[in-house]
């Protein structure tokens, strides 16, 4: 019997089944400790994870506004320098037609600048050719005189005799070379 009631108090002590008070006192252990994790802890654990999402969320959204930004800037720096090139492509166009407008009003100017130097040129060409012909007049009639003179053998000093003598020798001395050319 001794091994009987031995066997029966092994099977009384089966580890795997703990004894009733314990089993209570466990329980209520347990139950004293969910009940302050649930209170306590649980609150600021899940306080603690909101605020760290919340964050995530925030730094996403910060990030998601810092990229549209990014974005937004880059499209106003790309619009403006289109804006730019289309400006100095047109500031260029501008240069050039001036510059044309330049070449064409300076060529002209200097047109209307030979065309006066030319026109003066042939005015002293002109007035040099005049006293020129003036002179050589005189001189030939000084010389016809002179000659004349000698051959009549009197002197032709009456002025006004000499130039209309002059004048009448020189117009048919113009009217021989008119006729011959």
């Amino acid at each position: 019997m001794n091994a009987l009631a031995q066997l029966a108090a092994e099977e009384a002590e089966n580890p795997l089944i703990p004894p009733i008070p314990e089993l209570v006192i466990g329980l209520i252990a347990f139950a004293i400790v969910f009940f302050f994790l649930a209170k306590k802890l649980l609150p600021n654990i899940n306080k603690v994870l909101d605020e760290r999402r919340e964050a995530i969320e925030g730094g996403m959204e910060k990030a998601e506004a810092a990229q549209a930004e990014a974005q937004r800037t880059l499209e106003e720096y790309k619009q403006s320098l289109a804006e730019a090139r289309h400006e100095a492509a047109r500031l260029r166009q501008e240069a050039q037609e001036q510059g044309a407008a330049l070449i064409a009003e300076m060529r002209a100017e200097g047109q209307r600048q030979r065309e006066e130097i030319v026109a003066a040129g042939h005015a002293q060409i002109e007035a040099d050719r005049r006293s020129a012909a003036h002179a050589l007049r005189q001189d030939v009639g000084k010389l016809a005189t002179d000659l004349a003179g000698k051959i009549v053998g009197e002197s032709l000093e009456d002025t006004a005799r000499q130039s209309r003598v002059i004048d009448r020798f020189l117009d048919e001395l113009e009217e021989k070379a008119e006729a011959a050319r």
